[in-house]
């Protein structure tokens, strides 16, 4: 080879390797580009790749939503039904319209349900009476729905009149996007005939995995008791009777059971044909609680499953406990900056010092600390003296700058008071004369000056 092809050659190999360097190392950058150039602010940004039709985890103290995943379609929700229906009988204990020890006389709808042992159940005596405490053990620990069905006619009774309950009370919670056309969680077509007349024989309970949530959260808000039961793994249903029936808890991640999870005590299992395996659980560690919610959970072969759902509930604990601390991010006494002191009217002073009443404290990534930024809302533009100390002159919530927030299972934005730190006395008429002349000629000066402005 001659020394100009031996130079040719190794231009060619200079040149070949050059230019795939340039590919290698561009490639990337573009890809990047690409990536970088998405919207970052929208739901979809982070995926903990659940094999679920809807999930969504929320901290059970304030209601801030942690992740979530197609949490606003309507679905079949099953059992988790019979949360509405413990809120329900929560609250007409607590205004005294039943009791616990109140007795239930067995008709022939409850009869006939509880005879079905394909639907979960506790067999029921045609002519037996129970306590609606038992009653209410078997429905928050068994599922049994002939006894859920008991206590929806004790409310109200007819489980007609209890459905229009239920509805209502979604309405005043707030719940969005549901319909609840019995009080168990059953397709009609399971009741034998005998579903309520308002309602389609094939008809099923439908709520987005966000209205379980709030569901959830509200529950334990207003009656935490309800994790008393809940958290039971075994009970014995009518005991030392020979109607005795060893009711197991749905919820296999409490602990001693299959698929225990540290923390676990509550709250609603849910499986229907319709609805697939749903779960809305409960744990609570260091001071933490969250509520996960999993709907329609399938295994890799898109097969549903009872560990489908509790694995999917378990990547959603380990998510929020891992990643998840809770940050004090505005102390008590905080001033707003650029809303420090608020304009008074006819007060001895000006203006008064303003600040945040109460400290927010909120679940967050520590990465993202320093994104949350406060956000003041006025009441009014300025006060009227006399203004007394701690006045509520507006709320403070705080917005992050950038990735996703999404927001709060409430609806809500977390706000807290800012309230006046002093007060103002109103200004004596002396005073406010000396006032209204200073206005006057402050506002005199003004119009000169234009005037004077506008001949030059």
């Amino acid at each position: 080879m001659s020394i100009d092809n031996r130079k040719s050659g190794g231009t060619v190999v200079k040149k070949y390797w050059k230019t795939t360097m340039v590919k290698w190392l561009v490639l990337p950058m573009l890809l990047v580009s690409l990536v970088g150039g998405m919207p970052t602010n929208t739901k979809a940004e982070e995926s903990l790749n659940l094999n679920v039709d809807a999930a969504i985890l929320v901290d059970a103290d304030s209601g801030k939503i942690l992740y979530e995943q197609n949490a606003d379609a309507a679905l079949g929700i099953a059992s988790m039904t019979k949360m509405m229906t413990e809120y329900l009988l929560f609250e007409a204990i607590e205004e005294g319209k039943i009791s616990w020890e109140q007795q239930y006389s067995v008709n022939e709808y409850t009869y006939k349900i509880s005879q079905d042992r394909r639907l979960s159940n506790v067999p029921l005596r045609e002519d037996g009476t129970y306590s609606i405490r038992e009653l209410y053990e078997a429905m928050a620990i068994y599922s049994a729905n002939a006894a859920t069905i008991a206590i929806a006619e004790t409310i109200a009774g007819t489980e007609e009149n209890f459905v229009k309950l239920m509805n209502e009370k979604a309405a005043e919670m707030g719940l969005e996007n549901y319909k609840f056309v019995n009080s168990t969680g059953l397709n009609n077509a399971d009741l034998q005939g005998m579903h309520p007349a308002s309602t389609g024989e094939t008809d099923e309970n439908v709520m987005p995995a966000s209205s379980v949530a709030k569901l959830a959260y509200l529950l334990m808000k207003d009656y935490p008791e309800v994790l008393e039961t809940t958290k039971i793994p075994h009970k014995i249903f009518r005991e030392g009777t020979s109607d005795a029936i060893k009711m197991s808890n749905w919820n296999w991640m409490l602990p001693g059971l299959v698929y225990e999870y540290e923390g676990v005590d509550g709250l609603k299992t849910g499986t229907t044909d319709f609805a697939g395996h749903s779960f809305t659980g409960t744990a609570e560690r260091n001071g933490m609680r969250v509520i996960a919610v999993v709907m329609k959970a399938v295994d890799a072969n898109g097969k549903g499953s009872y560990e489908a759902r509790f694995d999917a509930t378990r990547a959603l604990f380990d998510f929020g406990f891992a990643q998840f601390t809770k940050v004090e991010l505005i102390p008590e006494g905080y001033k707003i900056p650029g809303h420090k002191n608020l304009k008074v009217n006819k007060g001895k002073e000006d203006t008064v010092a303003i600040a945040v009443k109460e400290p927010i404290s909120m679940l967050i990534k520590s990465s993202d600390k320093d994104l949350y930024k406060p956000v003041f809302t006025p009441l009014e533009d300025k006060l009227e003296a006399e203004v007394k100390k701690d006045t509520v002159v507006g709320k403070v919530h705080l917005e992050k700058s950038e990735g996703t927030d999404y927001g709060y299972i409430t609806g809500d934005q977390g706000s807290v008071d800012v309230v006046t730190t002093e007060a103002v006395k109103k200004a004596g008429w002396f005073s406010l004369m000396l006032q209204g002349i200073g206005k006057f000629f402050s506002g005199l000066w003004d119009s000169t000056t234009d005037f004077v402005g506008g001949l030059f």
